[in-house]
């Protein structure tokens, strides 16, 4: 399967509008993963992603030609890391990773036992 790119049939989405593009990209398997290792300007070899992912490395090298493809992430000397759009979606997604923290908050507190907070629940993290 290709790498969705806006304006392109994708999944869900006939039109390949670029939210449905993006979508269609965020929802494949170890995509969100990748992206959250190389979260605070981290730089990670193939095989330190590779653990830290804790997937095989055909997935995460379709993943990683997606990404690359979707100018997301980039490769260079020191490893992969977030180019500025990567920095930028994953700002976006921080938010809604403090709403979901806040969410299981409410489904402990019926079963009367605690979350373990995020980091980000307070803000963005520092670059």
């Amino acid at each position: 399967m290709p790498a969705p790119k806006p304006g392109r049939r994708v999944r869900g989405s006939a039109t390949g509008r670029p939210v449905m593009a993006l979508l269609d990209l965020l929802g494949r398997r170890m995509t969100l993963r990748i992206l959250w290792e190389l979260r605070e300007g981290r730089r990670l070899t193939f095989r330190a992603l590779q653990e830290a992912a804790a997937t095989n490395p055909s997935v995460l090298n379709a993943r990683l030609a997606e990404l690359r493809s979707a100018h997301l992430v980039a490769h260079g000397a020191d490893g992969y890391g977030l180019t500025p759009h990567g920095q930028s979606l994953l700002a976006t997604i921080l938010p809604l990773h403090a709403w979901a923290d806040q969410w299981a908050k409410t489904f402990a507190k019926r079963k009367g036992r605690g979350v373990r907070p995020s980091p980000y629940a307070e803000g963005t993290p520092s670059a």
